[in-house]
């Protein structure tokens, strides 16, 4: 194994963490702001990467294809939290109804299974053949890196405005929320459409970047997007206390999961079990609070000599 062949894939590993980062941010927002674990992420992504690919294949401007990139993931989680506000469905079940959905509907918006674009017919803003001898603005860490810092600074100050607050409120406690007159339904719906338009910008820098979008690219996107959450707050949780730099703790958990997944694949791991190994380490990095709290908790002495664990 030679450490050269890892070191010169590492700028593309940051390149693809940062560009999941915006996805890990918008799983960010549902997961942990409104308590909802929103599966519609699997297909939005695709729907993101789709409306993008076709837009510009059809001669539209690179930042107005990816703008619709991202109205499109937004109706994607309009259609989630009607289904969970409206209808009544749960959270999680809403989730998986748009995601199948979205399904045919990706088919339907490409036409076929998968759709390739050229970077030399095509002004892309983002390609995998800058990563290396381009000028730094042309390159998609720089690229992806200033996207990031300004949808952070947007989400800061959205998220300290009255509407953003009453969303965070939501997501806190639903029957507080109520009784200071909050629409609570409206937050909810708000965050879904928020957190999918962010999936459905990932998606569109995706397909740029790897010069197709294909039906299958939002698959696990939820866990890979939760794996950057965990492992964002497990390491930068107790630096980052401000909520803007944990949005950045979350994208730099995307850069550091995506260096540990290319190092797997470079140490000659099957590639097959990648899924696998995802998985696990979303499921241990969600059970560490639980363990911590039953296992290593110390009790608590009551008056009368009994313990609480």
């Amino acid at each position: 194994m030679n450490i050269l062949n890892l070191l010169n894939a590492m700028p593309g590993a940051v390149a693809q963490g940062l560009i999941w980062g915006i996805t890990a941010i918008g799983i960010y927002l549902t997961f942990r702001i409104l308590d909802i674990a929103d599966l519609t992420v699997d297909g939005s992504l695709c729907t993101g990467g789709a409306v993008c690919i076709m837009m510009m294949l059809s001669g539209h401007n690179v930042l107005v294809s990816m703008l619709a990139a991202t109205l499109a993931g937004m109706v994607t989680g309009l259609v989630t939290g009607l289904f969970h506000t409206f209808m009544g469905i749960p959270a999680i079940l809403s989730g998986i109804l748009t995601q199948l959905a979205l399904y045919s509907v990706n088919l339907k918006i490409m036409g076929k299974a998968n759709q390739a674009i050229n970077v030399d017919k095509y002004d892309l803003l983002v390609s995998l053949r800058y990563i290396k001898n381009v000028v730094f603005y042309k390159n998609p860490i720089f690229v992806v890196a200033i996207c990031i810092v300004l949808l952070v600074l947007i989400l800061y100050w959205f998220f300290g405005t009255e509407l953003g607050c009453a969303l965070r409120a939501t997501g806190c406690n639903g029957n507080m929320a109520r009784a200071q007159g909050i629409n609570t339904n409206f937050s909810k719906v708000l965050g879904l459409m928020l957190s999918n338009g962010l999936v459905g910008l990932s998606g569109a820098l995706l397909s740029q970047y790897q010069g197709f979008a294909d039906i299958n690219m939002g698959r696990g996107a939820i866990v890979i997007g939760l794996a950057a959450v965990i492992i964002g707050e497990a390491i930068f949780g107790r630096i980052f206390r401000n909520f803007g730099l944990k949005l950045i703790g979350v994208a730099l958990g995307s850069i550091l999961y995506y260096i540990v997944l290319q190092t797997v694949i470079w140490l000659g791991v099957d590639t097959d079990l990648l899924k696998l190994f995802s998985a696990v380490v979303v499921a241990i990095f969600l059970a560490i609070p639980y363990w911590k709290g039953k296992y290593f908790a110390k009790p608590v002495v009551k008056k009368g000599g009994s313990t609480n664990a």
